[in-house]
């Protein structure tokens, strides 16, 4: 019989699961809760509106003891939930879109405090690399006459924001690399995910860029990504920087 040297098999070690709250009780929060539960996940409270606003100590109480929070609620809260989970010590995510008018201070609320936040109008991948795509285009044709760009997303009926945080952003970076904005179309319609379409048109041709989530599903696991990069980092990042870190 060999002699037992203390070496554990790698079969048998066994990997802590991240301890996640989720703050939402929306279809995202949904989602990303049915999702964790299927990954190496500890989701240990699922906060709604009437637990953070009524009852906000425990609340905090209960978001210190996880190692990433994740908020998806609405613009209304989503500052004052953020700022609730740097109090607590606890990196976030968040995914609520229509606050980003409050986001320089949040950001600089996180600095201070030393915490961790990655915001994203979208969490698809493919959604994140349109918009570094967009930023190109838009480099590529800045000095070429005779082209318009134009941004349109559509999603389903029930979307409150129009246009979506992911048709700015991805706008935002358009006009960035052409040097003047562009008009964006939204169409409210149905059960679709989300789809965002950049167009480049002049007279005689069109590029079409285009990302159409099939499902929402990947919106959670892209959340669920992130929850676990941000773990042990300080500071306030995108998908952006999560997306360069994994290509990298």
């Amino acid at each position: 019989m060999a002699a037992d040297d203390g070496h554990v098999p790698p079969s048998a070690v066994t990997v802590p699961k991240l301890r996640i709250v989720i703050l939402g009780s929306g279809r995202m929060g949904r989602s990303i809760n049915a999702l964790a539960r299927t990954r190496d996940f500890d989701v240990l409270a699922r906060l709604g509106r009437w637990d953070v606003e009524t009852r906000r100590e425990e609340a905090r109480d209960r978001i210190a003891g996880a190692d990433v929070a994740l908020e998806f609620t609405t613009p209304a809260s989503a500052a004052s939930n953020i700022r609730l989970c740097v109090e607590a010590g606890c990196p976030v995510v968040s995914g609520t879109t229509g606050w980003f008018d409050q986001l320089p201070a949040v950001a600089a609320r996180v600095e201070e405090r030393g915490g961790a936040l990655l915001w994203a109008p979208n969490f698809s991948l493919g959604a994140v690399a349109l918009q570094l795509l967009a930023h190109r285009a838009g480099e590529l044709f800045s000095g070429v006459g005779g082209f318009d760009a134009h941004v349109v997303e559509t999603h389903h009926a029930g979307k409150l924001d129009a246009p979506s945080g992911t048709a700015i952003a991805l706008e935002g970076s358009l006009e960035e690399g052409l040097g003047r904005s562009s008009p964006i179309t939204s169409i409210r319609t149905g059960h679709v995910p989300g789809t965002h379409e950049i167009s480049v048109d002049g007279p005689r041709e069109r590029l079409v860029l285009r990302h159409e989530a099939r499902d929402r599903g990947v919106f959670a696991d892209g959340a669920l990504r992130a929850a676990a990069w941000l773990v042990g980092r300080t500071g306030v990042y995108t998908m952006r920087d999560l997306l360069a870190g994994e290509a990298g």
